[in-house]
């Protein structure tokens, strides 16, 4: 069966870089952004538990915002009111400055130009844990728009995050497509070639792989980006129409 829809993750895959060290930094400049202004370490734990309670929610009718806000306002001390202006400022100030966390490189336009070039349809499926801005962001570090897309999953639209299949099925959903009608290209075995349980084929990228080790998922094709672009260009593995 072939496919016609590509889906690509972007950090470690069109973004070239290194996910831990790219949140850790992250985290570091919103205590510092936040200054005294709150308890920076309670303020950091409580953003990140609630990230961890969009990663686990099973709640179909909430968007991971509203399950991040929910999480964060229930446990917090202070008032959403306080707070969210100073993501906000964060977002727009200073996250455009983090691209020196990243390695963006030409082969991103190349492979998606390829690929809109071979006819397929193409999509960001990057797990949706950030707001809409900080993805934008990532985007134009590739020297990239969401207009080039047909989606792009962000933390206000999408109601499930990665590793969770449901948030392949919610893709496929909002293009009209089948899963056996996709490719996901991804690094992150755990996170990105889970989408071979609903039938979708898989491309793992190489470059800037990530594997916890367990659970292990089927992969159809492996290479680098080079290769991937080369694959795509050819029309040849998971991309032969």
């Amino acid at each position: 069966m072939t496919v016609n829809t590509i889906l690509f993750d972007l950090d470690g895959t069109l973004l070239e870089m290194q996910t831990d060290p790219f949140v850790k930094s992250y985290l570091k400049e919103v205590g510092r952004h936040v200054g005294d202004q709150f308890d920076t370490q309670k303020l950091l734990s409580l953003i990140w538990d609630a990230t961890k309670a969009m990663i686990v929610s099973q709640e179909p009718d909430k968007t991971n915002e509203q399950v991040f806000i929910e999480y964060f306002t229930t446990h917090s001390d202070w008032k959403r009111e306080e707070v969210w202006p100073l993501f906000d400022s964060f977002y727009r100030d200073v996250f455009p400055t983090l691209s020196h966390l990243t390695y963006p490189s030409p082969w991103a336009k190349r492979i998606v130009e390829a690929a809109k070039n071979q006819g397929f349809r193409v999509a960001v499926a990057t797990n949706p844990v950030f707001p809409r801005e900080a993805i934008y962001h990532r985007l134009a570090w590739i020297g990239m728009t969401a207009d080039e897309f047909e989606l792009v999953t962000v933390y206000e639209d999408m109601h499930s995050t990665k590793p969770n299949p449901s948030y392949f099925a919610e893709i496929c959903e909002k293009l009209g497509v089948e899963p056996t009608d996709c490719v996901m290209v991804g690094n992150h075995m755990q996170e990105d070639m889970v989408a071979s349980k609903l039938g979708m084929k898989t491309f793992l990228v190489t470059n800037w792989m990530e594997d916890r080790g367990e659970p292990q998922y089927p992969v159809d094709q492996r290479g680098s980006l080079e290769e991937l672009y080369q694959a795509i260009e050819a029309g040849t593995g998971v991309f032969a129409r």
